[in-house]
């Protein structure tokens, strides 16, 4: 794909960031609206090109999809091609390290084959350049790569954007989905509240001795989760969470270290662990905007909410947020950028959002706190939810983020 930098180029909609969200994003919206133009500015120094998506957005990371979100994706056209690359979750083990609870989930007790799907992103990213392609070659989808937004001049009809690279757009809407350290989001006003887990999380996948059987683990330790995630190739994608010194050592241990490490904190049930690939580490926090939505700018994804990877929520409610303006654009078609547009966005989103947050940020408080109280407490709740059917149901379908599909349906069509 091409730079293409024309002075006031008129759009319909603008997406910042060109990573797994502004992308799918575009594609979503241009398959459903044929009359639809918009354009990506995609920041990122790692350029793509028509070959290959930039590497910084699609990294080699992995990213558990819940089942309503693997729907949204057959819905979209996109599953057929992704499912390959997928690997299901038939069943997952959720432990307490050195205590009683532990409970299970399994997709047969949902009438379901997989509670949800793990993909590495790479794999994502490729079939989205390709479908992408296709929009560029019509000119209804053009790239800015290597630009950024340098000033926003809004007016009662228009979103007047004028780039780092000396473009001038004019758009009915502004998208912003440059993750969490957001520029556009600071330049278009928006209140960012924060707060720092004082965690740090290492993400590496992890090769099997043995099949990991379509399961997947969360265990909760001292420093906070363990989630293994079934990949394909008998492999786990793993995400343990580490206070900052314990990340640092074990970034820089062997990996026959690292590897008799997590075996020791994970223990046996999962598996004989035997290889290990790169091993990334990351700061953890709490992120969120107190809106939504502004004058003819909405945020979207980790530009919206930036969680803790305790659950695996955080690309799911990108996926929904992508959904609710998908439905709302069928609405609007004629300004999408309208001020009864925005404020139903607003209106969708910001209780879903706050609903996966508490969810989240009580999961980590609860079983980050070394209390004996606590512990009796947490491991009652686990072991409880083994003997109530009808509260695992709802602990099922927040998980596979079945609930707010149907709410946003309901609220948006």
């Amino acid at each position: 794909m091409s730079d293409t930098h024309s002075a006031e180029q008129a759009l319909d909609l603008v997406i910042a960031g060109g990573g797994m969200a502004g992308s799918l994003l575009a594609y979503v919206l241009l398959s459903q609206n044929p009359a639809l133009k918009l354009a990506i500015v995609e920041q990122s120094p790692v350029l793509g090109n028509d070959e290959q998506p930039s590497k910084v957005s699609f990294d080699s990371r992995s990213i558990a999809l819940a089942h309503g979100s693997v729907e949204l994706l057959q819905q979209w056209g996109l599953w057929q091609d992704l499912k390959q690359s997928g690997c299901a979750i038939e069943h997952i083990q959720i432990s307490d390290r050195g205590h009683f609870g532990k409970t299970y989930l399994n997709a047969t007790d949902h009438q379901l084959s997989a509670l949800g799907q793990v993909i590495e992103v790479e794999a994502i990213g490729e079939v989205l350049w390709q479908k992408l392609k296709h929009f560029t070659t019509q000119g209804r989808l053009s790239w800015f790569y290597k630009d950024a937004i340098s000033a926003l001049n809004p007016t009662t009809e228009l979103q007047h954007i004028s780039l780092k690279s000396g473009a001038q757009l004019q758009s009915k809407l502004l998208v912003i989905a440059e993750g969490g350290l957001s520029p556009s989001r600071t330049l278009a006003g928006f209140e960012l509240k924060s707060d720092d887990y004082q965690q740090h999380a290492l993400i590496a996948n992890i090769g099997l001795a043995d099949s990991h059987q379509h399961k997947a683990f969360e265990r909760f330790t001292p420093t906070g989760p363990l989630a293994l995630l079934p990949l394909t190739r008998q492999r786990y994608s793993l995400v343990w969470t580490l206070t900052p010194e314990q990340a640092a050592q074990h970034l820089n241990q062997s990996d026959a270290e690292f590897l008799a490490a997590l075996q020791q904190a994970a223990g046996h049930r999962a598996g004989v662990f035997k290889s290990v690939g790169q091993r990334v580490v990351y700061p953890l926090s709490l992120k969120r905007a107190t809106e939504a939505a502004r004058h003819r700018t909405l945020l979207l994804g980790n530009s919206l909410h930036n969680l803790h990877p305790i659950a695996g929520q955080g690309f799911n409610l990108a996926i929904r947020d992508i959904f609710s303006l998908s439905l709302l654009l069928q609405k609007h078609q004629t300004d999408v950028g309208c001020y009864q547009l925005t404020k139903a966005y607003q209106q969708a989103r910001l209780p879903d959002m706050q609903q996966v947050i508490l969810y989240t940020d009580s999961l980590v408080r609860l079983f980050s706190n070394s209390s004996r109280l606590m512990a009796l407490g947490r491991n009652t709740g686990l072991f409880g939810l083994n003997l109530c059917p009808d509260l695992k149901q709802v602990v099922a379908n927040q998980a596979m983020g079945l609930n707010s599909i149907r709410q946003l349906k309901a609220l948006l069509t």
